[in-house]
């Protein structure tokens, strides 16, 4: 059944591009999209599948002070003998289902965004095999190191966002009390919510040096641009970290950190693509 799925689109995939009409274009993509969809759904059945290490090792873990970035910061914390200064307990909070649907509708929708991650870099090779008709040989092989960088950047933002930002955004809002007289119970979506929210957000904005990659191509950013406007490069930095990330000063810094080192990075990739460009 797979097979006569994807059949169409080997079919047309291999008729000579030149003489592909805007519907022939159009049929093409369409296979492409359903592949991606193909391979989100199959992996989001099997995150639904192992909802267990999905739930309880890797989403919730974040709640215990057993997990791997609070150990870390508690073995800093005595290397440069501060003892259990950054050391975290357990957290005063707990967790509440207040819908009758309300953890089947959260196992759903968490399948389904572990199958968007997983599947993310299988999307990226499929916008790759749509676009590479339109090039010549040397641009295809560029165009194939765009899929694997986009593709690394991705799951760096993602392991980035998901040890370090998320932990640190969960025990600030979570241990955070206006009063002793005030109990935390906080619903199980808007704890997940948190969590894949601040982790994918930190995916996507990996992402930077591949846009700016692309507007440089296209002569839409140059080095000089960036390097003239790096102060203020600086202060959006200073404004997205605090958006991403809960008002908690520790944590705003550490997406900070990345974030300036992603756009030098980005100024060194715009550089390199004005160079091509000068020796053409």
């Amino acid at each position: 059944m797979v097979f006569n799925l994807l059949l169409p689109s080997i079919m047309s995939e291999e008729k000579n591009k030149g003489d592909m009409s805007f519907l022939d274009h159009l049929e093409v993509l369409r296979w492409h999209l359903v592949r991606s969809a193909i391979a989100i759904i199959l992996l989001a059945i099997l995150a639904f599948i192992f909802k267990g290490f999905i739930f309880d090792d890797v989403i919730l873990a974040q709640k215990s002070s057993d997990f791997w970035t609070y150990q870390l910061f508690c073995k800093f914390s005595h290397l440069i003998g501060n003892g259990d200064a950054l050391c975290m307990e357990d957290m005063s909070f707990s967790l509440i289902n207040i819908t009758m649907s309300g953890q089947f509708s959260l196992h759903i929708m968490v399948s389904l965004v572990s199958g968007i991650i997983l599947a993310f870099p299988y999307i990226l090779f499929e916008i790759w095999r749509f676009i590479t008709p339109a090039l010549a040989k040397k641009e295809k092989r560029n165009a194939l190191g765009l899929v694997f960088s986009g593709s690394i950047l991705f799951s760096l933002g993602i392991l980035f966002g998901y040890f370090f930002v998320s932990p640190l955004s969960v025990q600030f809002l979570g241990n955070y009390t206006v009063s002793s007289q005030v109990q935390n119970q906080i619903t199980l979506g808007s704890f997940i919510s948190t969590v894949t929210t601040v982790t994918l957000v930190c995916g996507l904005v990996f992402q930077l040096p591949l846009i700016v990659f692309f507007l440089s191509k296209l002569g839409l950013l140059t080095p000089e641009f960036m390097r003239k406007y790096r102060k203020h490069a600086v202060v959006v930095t200073l404004v997205l970290s605090a958006i991403i990330t809960p008002p908690d000063i520790s944590s705003q810094v550490l997406l900070t950190i990345p974030l300036l080192i992603l756009y030098e990075f980005s100024i060194y990739i715009s550089k390199m693509v004005e160079k091509k460009a000068e020796k053409k």
